[in-house]
């Protein structure tokens, strides 16, 4: 099996249900990690913000994240260039994905290409 987890949730919004969606995508991935599965995580939108966020020791999804950082795919360009958060993900060393070259933007991951190769998207 493969799975895509596109990780949508805004860190900014300080909600739990930001907070919530990303422990939940991260537990997802670390699931099906740990069953031997193929798991990428893409962050989009939004969620490219949590490229900075997640580099803090402090933050109650840290120790998750360090689990299933392996299977990172990486950062939307486009969305991180729009959403401020190009510097953070260069910074954590995150892949800027672009393979998806929509007009005016640096790119974006395709997810056409992901379901192409056998991956099942879950969205958080």
């Amino acid at each position: 099996m493969k799975a895509a987890i596109i990780i949508l949730s805004d860190p900014k919004a300080s909600s739990d249900e930001a907070l919530g969606r990303l422990f939940n995508a991260l537990a997802a991935a670390y699931d099906f990690d740990q069953k031997g599965d193929t798991v990428r995580i893409l962050f989009q939108g939004t969620g490219t913000r949590w490229s900075g966020v997640l580099q803090n020791k402090e933050h109650p999804a840290y120790g998750l994240f360090q689990a299933v950082k392996h299977t990172v795919a990486g950062v939307s360009c486009g969305c991180a260039d729009v959403f401020g958060a190009a510097e953070d993900a260069a910074a954590s060393g995150m892949a800027l994905i672009k393979d998806n070259p929509v007009p005016e933007t640096s790119g974006l991951p395709s997810l056409q290409a992901l379901i192409a190769d056998g991956y099942t998207i879950l969205t958080f």
